[in-house]
């Protein structure tokens, strides 16, 4: 008898649950601007990320700089390089994006980098999204167009930290790198 009861009191409680679940799907179902509002926020959200980037894309490419310089340090994330060595835009180094160490590259002791598109920077810089090949050797030049892509701190010693600005040889990566440091 008492098993009876236990099995009647659980074949009620699993029809009143199955009840509840079929009315509260069958809402949800019928309730269809419920549906509709993520869908509409979510198309609103794509389109301003979209906005966004491209926003940014067009920022990277006003903002592109030629980078020629000499390799001071490679990691596995990119190169930090001493840009602004003028003489390194000469013909003959034009075939490749590295140059060997061996290489006579000078660098004007007054310059000073201009702000339009396309133009030498001149400083400490942090490149990423480097060609694979050649390979590039410490000490090395480089002559590449880069795209800006935030900031690297960088330390040239122990125990010192020095912030310089990221550029990237991809453009579709400055303009990852940039949203994401917008996100944050």
């Amino acid at each position: 008898m008492k098993t009876s009861l236990i099995l009647s009191i659980a074949l009620a409680a699993l029809s009143a649950s199955a009840q509840v679940i079929l009315s509260s799907s069958a809402a949800a179902t019928n309730h269809t601007p419920t549906l509709a509002k993520p869908a509409t926020n979510q198309v609103q959200n794509n389109k301003a990320l979209e906005d966004k980037s491209e926003q940014i894309r067009t920022v990277c490419i006003n903002g592109r700089k030629r980078i020629c310089g000499r390799v001071l340090e490679i990691t596995s994330a990119g190169l930090v390089v001493d840009s602004g060595y003028l003489s390194l835009l000469r013909p003959e180094l034009s075939r490749s994006w590295v140059a060997p160490s061996t290489v006579s590259a000078e660098r004007p002791p007054n310059l000073i980098e201009a702000a339009t598109p396309g133009s030498v920077c001149v400083g400490l810089v942090f490149l990423t999204d480097i060609p694979k090949k050649p390979a590039v050797k410490l000490y090395d030049y480089i002559i590449i167009e880069a795209y800006p892509a935030g900031e690297y701190v960088y330390a040239p010693v122990p125990d010192v930290k020095k912030t310089i600005r990221r550029f990237s040889g991809g453009l579709m990566t400055a303009v990852k790198l940039n949203l994401e440091a917008a996100e944050k």
